[in-house]
């Protein structure tokens, strides 16, 4: 197929060899692109490939990272979602959710996952529906008098507990409180739609019929199969506790304190396509770098610090929310000296695990392991 060069791009790296001017190719390929087809030899600037050369010149390829790191700061959001309360008088239609989108995606904030703030007024009922997306609530106002129904089960949203609303469960959301209601979502929808998988249903009334509240979460009616008995809300309070509890364990030297949501049932991943954790970073705690194929979207609950990525910094605080795309090098650091900085995260590590796809890397080392950190650092409670 002609002549080719290999070359050498504008930061050192390889380039792979691309076919000279050919017009025996150039007409081969005209003929291709009529029946469809196209040559594998042909350049494909879309392609999210880093194409490199290892220690004796043979080609490797990795990743370029999807999206590029950003931080959404809640002051600057809260007024806007205030204002959406006044724009949209009610909530029929669509909810009042506002999408964290990467400045660099045409969709989601990372390639599988997007997450918004969403905000629930006094009083109001966000209708119910049921999805194949995979759904969570991280609540960041709420109380005893809002609650999120799922499959007839009435969930009670405090301050940052983890609501779980899995693919095709009803839910609909409540505020009976004086106060405005506001949490974060996370959703798989991204790779549902990439994968061609969204399906969509209204109940046709606003809210579900609730199962009676002296049924404990773990029992069902027998030959009630419509049902989990799965637990789908972590208090915050329970949380707490297990973060204090590992507060004299050993750190990590890259990750601080990892704390791992888990199904009871499977004792994996709350969702099949995210993975939920806490995040401890001690006082004064300066990670090492790291990166993983995953990618992943956090919310502060407690302190102060920053991201360090190779090309930026991103600084956060409580309630801010950030994303790390995957195959992206950053280090965490807590700017206290005297308090915990304490993340909730969501990740998609649970799909690339299941098809053989994780992999992190630390300590600046030039090899990739297949292994899955998230597993090995947590501490579930």
């Amino acid at each position: 197929m002609g002549g080719a060069v290999n070359r050498t791009g504008p930061e050192g790296e390889f380039v792979m060899a691309t076919p000279q001017a050919n017009p025996l190719l150039s007409e081969l390929e005209a003929r291709m692109a009529a029946h469809h087809l196209r040559g594998q030899w042909q350049a494909d600037a879309n392609r999210p490939q880093k194409v490199g050369k290892g220690a004796n010149g043979q080609v490797q390829i990795e990743p370029v990272p999807a999206g590029v790191p950003h931080v959404w700061k809640w002051q600057e959001v809260l007024p806007l979602l205030r204002s959406a309360c006044e724009a949209m008088k009610e909530s029929h239609t669509a909810r009042r959710a506002m999408v964290f989108t990467n400045p660099a995606l045409q969709r989601g904030t990372t390639q599988t996952m997007l997450a918004t703030f969403q905000i629930v007024p006094p009083g109001e009922i966000a209708w119910a529906h049921r999805h194949t997306i995979n759904a969570l609530r991280f609540s960041i106002k709420g109380g005893e008098k809002v609650f999120t129904v799922v499959d007839g089960r009435a969930l009670v949203m405090e301050p940052y507990d983890l609501i779980l609303t899995p693919g095709w469960c009803w839910h609909d959301h409540h505020n009976e409180s004086d106060q405005d209601a506001i949490w974060m979502d996370g959703l798989d929808v991204p790779l549902t739609l990439a994968l061609n998988q969204s399906f969509f249903e209204e109940l046709g009334e606003i809210a579900q019929d609730r199962r009676g509240e002296d049924v404990p979460s773990l029992l069902r009616p027998a030959g009630e199969r419509g049902v989990s008995a799965r637990p789908y809300r972590y208090p915050w309070k329970e949380a707490l506790r297990a973060v204090q509890a590992q507060s004299r364990e050993g750190v990590d030297p890259c990750h601080g304190r990892i704390l791992e949501y888990v199904n009871p049932s499977t004792g994996g991943a709350v969702l099949p396509t995210v993975n939920c954790q806490i995040q401890v970073l001690p006082p004064g705690f300066e990670g090492e770098r790291f990166r993983h194929t995953a990618s992943s979207i956090a919310l502060v609950i407690e302190g102060e610090g920053k991201t360090v990525f190779d090309d930026r910094e991103l600084e956060w605080g409580r309630n801010d929310s950030l994303v790390i795309p995957n195959w992206c090098r950053h280090r965490q650091i807590n700017r206290s000296k005297r308090e915990p900085a304490i993340l909730f995260t969501m990740s998609d590590t649970p799909i690339l695990a299941a098809l053989g796809f994780y992999r992190s890397e630390s300590r600046d080392s030039a090899a990739a392991s297949p292994s899955v950190p998230a597993f090995k650092l947590s501490a579930a409670e």
